[in-house]
């Protein structure tokens, strides 16, 4: 681990400030990622600012939805009350993810920019566009069992991590964030970016912008909601695949459905086109798997992760059969 200069901020200003000043700064608050990343020479920061003093942790109910600060633990949003009952999806999702002792650190802005689990990114002394940009993507080529279908470029297949990005995506939650012009809004499904020719960048956040918290609009429906994950082991790993859905059924029709799919692309991916196809019909085992067709359409795999076209057509069907409870 290089040496680095460490402060605490104790106002946003001054946090965004700080930020702004040096170019290799970085914020930090659980550093959950931040410091395995710094461990392994990945990450190499000049300066550590250390936001966690400011009053960024609130979790409460709004005339639209709900506010959830980017200081907020995980382990504090997937308990609250208010989420449990609004937005159990996000519930489901958080506990899905890492173990209780890291969702006790871990808070909502640094799952949102935590960064790819890719083994080539991992690796210092593999080739990874993400982490050198110009090296070559070593994942290519290589072990991409992991890796994306959806999305990726020819510099980069890695996937985005985050089980509660994906609840997020599917929720259509807002971002507020704060920089040196001020503050800015940006839904959720425009944070991440997909790789293209600089997969270095993980999200659309501008230099010396803070995260300030997310929005979530209210829900007309909070029963029909299921988050399912595959894994290789039922613990402490991440997906393969997996599916957030939220239904909202009235008479046993389908009159709205959000659906949105982790582990297949470079950000939380969202699936508008067979949401579409659910709105106004039954919801039935059918239905249900010709949605999945239509998400899966236009996948591309690499040698090692053909079979997460039907792993992932799979898991769309069952995570749907549990939010709409069908047997």
């Amino acid at each position: 681990m290089n040496q680095f200069e460490y402060i605490r901020a104790t106002e946003q200003a001054a946090a965004v400030k700080a930020l702004v000043k040096d170019a290799n700064t970085q914020f930090i608050a659980g550093g959950t990622n931040l410091i395995d990343l710094m461990k392994m020479g990945v990450a190499k920061p000049d300066k550590l600012v250390d936001i966690t003093r400011l009053p960024l942790k609130d979790i409460k109910k709004t005339p639209t939805g709900i506010h959830i600060g980017a200081l907020a633990l995980n382990s504090q949003v997937a308990e609250n009350s208010l989420i449990l009952q609004h937005h159990p999806v996000l519930a489901l999702a958080l506990n899905s993810g890492a173990t209780q002792q890291l969702r006790n650190m871990a808070t909502v802005g640094g799952n949102m920019l935590q960064r790819t689990r890719c083994g080539y990114f991992f690796d210092v002394n593999m080739p990874c566009n993400k982490r050198e940009p110009g090296s070559g993507c070593g994942a290519i080529g290589g072990i991409n069992r992991m890796h994306a279908i959806f999305g990726a470029s020819e510099s980069c297949i890695a996937v985005h991590p985050s089980d509660m990005c994906v609840a997020l995506a599917a929720l259509d939650a807002t971002v507020t964030v704060l920089g040196p012009k001020g503050e800015r809004r940006m839904p959720f499904a425009d944070f991440h970016r997909l790789p293209g020719d600089h997969p270095e960048h993980d999200n659309t956040l501008q230099k010396g912008e803070l995260i300030l918290g997310v929005d979530i609009p209210d829900a007309r429906q909070t029963k029909n909601v299921a988050y399912l994950k595959v894994r290789d082991r039922t613990s402490y790993a991440f997906a393969l695949v997996s599916v957030a859905a939220v239904l909202n059924i009235e008479g046993g029709i389908i009159k709205n459905a959000k659906l949105a799919m982790g582990g297949v692309a470079h950000k939380p991916w969202r699936l508008h086109a067979a949401e579409a196809s659910l709105i106004g019909k039954q919801a039935t085992i059918d239905n249900f798997k010709q949605a999945a067709q239509i998400a899966m359409q236009g996948a591309k795999t690499y040698k090692y992760n053909e079979f997460k076209v039907k792993l992932g057509h799979n898991t769309i069907v069952q995570a749907l059969k549990t939010a709409a409870s069908v047997a």
